[in-house]
C-alpha cells in the first residue's frame, strides 16, 4: 500500500463571485484520502463585479477576443496570492510537492499557471473550466492534469474542458479527462472522488 508523505499544499482557487469558503468542503472529503496534505482557500483579490463574492478578473463585457487579456492583467494580483500561500505553508522551492484546484474561473487561473510556465507545479485538478490563456504556452511537462467537466454545464460548455486537454497534451503534458452526463455547472461527489483519486496517486511515495 503506498504512503502518502505529510509535506503537500493543496491550493483550492474558487469561481467568480464565490470565495473560498465554498470550496473548503473538499478539504474534509479528501484529508482521509491524503493524509498530512495542507489545504488552503483563498478568496480571490478582488470584489465580484456581480456585488458578491470575489473574482480572479472582471467577467463583465468578457468575449472570446478579449479573455485572454484579462487573464495576463490577473496574473500578478494572482502570483501575489499564491507566493504569500506557499511562503506562509514552508513550499518554497517545493512546488513539485503543490497542486492547484480550481471550479470554473479559478480552473481558468490554475490552467493558465501552469500552462504559462510560471508555476510548475506538482498536480492540476480542474473542474468546469476552460484554458484561455495568451500565447506563449510553455509549461512544465512534469506536472500532471485532471479535468473534470458536466456535460450539461450551461455556463463553460464542456467541449471547452476537451479543447484544453487536446491543447496541453499536444505541448506534452499527461492530461486527463473525466466528462460527466447529465452533469451540471458544479463539483459533483463523482467529480470530487475522481480528483481525490487522482491526487492521492500523483502524491504517492
Amino acid at each position: 500500500m503506498s504512503t502518502i508523505a505529510a509535506n503537500i499544499l493543496v491550493i483550492m482557487l474558487h469561481g467568480v463571485g464565490s470565495s473560498g469558503n465554498d470550496l473548503a468542503p473538499l478539504a474534509n472529503a479528501w484529508k482521509d484520502r491524503i493524509p498530512g496534505a495542507v489545504f488552503m482557500s483563498p478568496n480571490a483579490p478582488a470584489p465580484s463585479s456581480f456585488g458578491s463574492g470575489y473574482q480572479w478578473f472582471s467577467v463583465a463585457g468578457v468575449t472570446e477576443e478579449n479573455r485572454s487579456t484579462r487573464i495576463a492583467d490577473a496574473r500578478p494580483s494572482f502570483d501575489q496570492v499564491i507566493t504569500s500561500i506557499i511562503e506562509a505553508n514552508g513550499f518554497a522551492g517545493k512546488l513539485d510537492r503543490v497542486a492547484f484546484v480550481g471550479f470554473s474561473q479559478g480552473t481558468i487561473m490554475a490552467l493558465d499557471a501552469a500552462a504559462s510556465g510560471r508555476w510548475p507545479v506538482g498536480a492540476v485538478v480542474g473542474f468546469s473550466g476552460r484554458l484561455a490563456s495568451p500565447l506563449p504556452l510553455q509549461p512544465a511537462r512534469e506536472t500532471p492534469v485532471l479535468l473534470v467537466h458536466g456535460s450539461a454545464d450551461p455556463v463553460i460548455p464542456a467541449a471547452e474542458t476537451t479543447k484544453a486537454a487536446a491543447t496541453l497534451q499536444s505541448l506534452g503534458l499527461q492530461v486527463e479527462t473525466l466528462l460527466l452526463p447529465g452533469v451540471p455547472h458544479t463539483i459533483s461527489a463523482e467529480g470530487a472522488a475522481k480528483a481525490g483519486d487522482f491526487l492521492a496517486e500523483t502524491f504517492a511515495e
